[in-house]
């Protein structure tokens, strides 16, 4: 328990910062850009990395709204409730995470009709011959065709979209104090040191996107679907009284408007 005890006072040291959350989203547009421009001016060697099927990509960014949903609500119910001692507010905050569903449902829905009514089918994936008897890329495949159109980068909004909400709700942590013998400091610290990784493997994952899949056009847009996610809500909506609102922590409105102000 020491070695988790230390990994959640870096972790916290490190993820609760004012200036992550405020320049988190500048670095990774940023370094989708950087790593877009070495993908086309100098692709990286294949790498396991590069394989769709490795472990980090199969198990987590594939569910990564899973991932980020599952270790969120015990961490924001207990948080919350540890500082409000309100039930209503704690059903309340926790409605972030059925906002964050119908965020990732829609965008989704919408990279997916962008996909199907900019695309054909092929014979090959060198996109010769046009099959158009296959109007649906389901039908596509399933006849062994390969589909081409729009494909916006859904590892690129999803992954961007769940960094910066994780962040963001572990601000509450500049109010929490527990006492080390009680099982809720287990519990909180515990879900501190899954969400910090959970959060590097986003980023990390983020940069394999940049380097390795994807044109830049369709990053652009996928990035920028999880940033006007992630702002839309925490930039906007919810410094508002008909929200969900932010984790709860002292003067957390004012810094949070103070923030988007500079």
């Amino acid at each position: 328990m020491e070695h988790v005890e230390r990994c959640a006072w870096i972790l916290r040291g490190t993820l609760v910062r004012v200036a992550v959350r405020r320049y988190l989203p500048w670095a990774l547009v940023a370094s989708m850009l950087v790593g877009s421009l070495l993908k086309e001016l100098s692709p990286l060697p294949e790498s396991y990395l590069s394989n769709k099927r490795n472990v980090l990509n199969v198990y987590f960014v594939k569910v990564a709204w899973a991932w980020t949903f599952c270790l969120l609500l015990p961490f924001i119910a207990l948080t919350n409730y540890h500082l409000t001692g309100k039930a209503g507010l704690v059903l309340r905050r926790l409605s972030t995470l059925l906002v964050g569903t119908a965020i990732w449902y829609v965008c989704t829905a919408i990279f997916s009709n962008v996909e199907h009514y900019t695309g054909n089918c092929y014979q090959s994936p060198a996109l010769e011959g046009i099959r158009k008897e296959h109007q649906s890329k389901q039908q596509c495949h399933r006849e062994g065709g390969f589909w081409h159109g729009f494909d916006i980068s859904g590892h690129s909004f999803l992954l961007t979209f769940c960094a910066l909400m994780i962040v963001e709700e572990m601000a509450v942590l500049h109010g929490v104090k527990t006492d080390r013998s009680h099982h809720l400091h287990t519990a909180i610290t515990t879900l501190v040191v899954a969400l910090g990784f959970l959060t590097f493997i986003w980023v990390w994952m983020f940069l394999c996107t940049a380097v390795y899949f994807h044109n830049l056009s369709q990053k652009v847009f996928g990035t920028l679907f999880g940033l006007l996610g992630w702002y839309g809500t925490y930039g906007f909506w919810y410094l508002k009284s008909f929200s969900p609102g932010l984790p709860p922590q002292s003067s957390s409105l004012n810094m949070k408007q103070a923030s988007y102000k500079k």
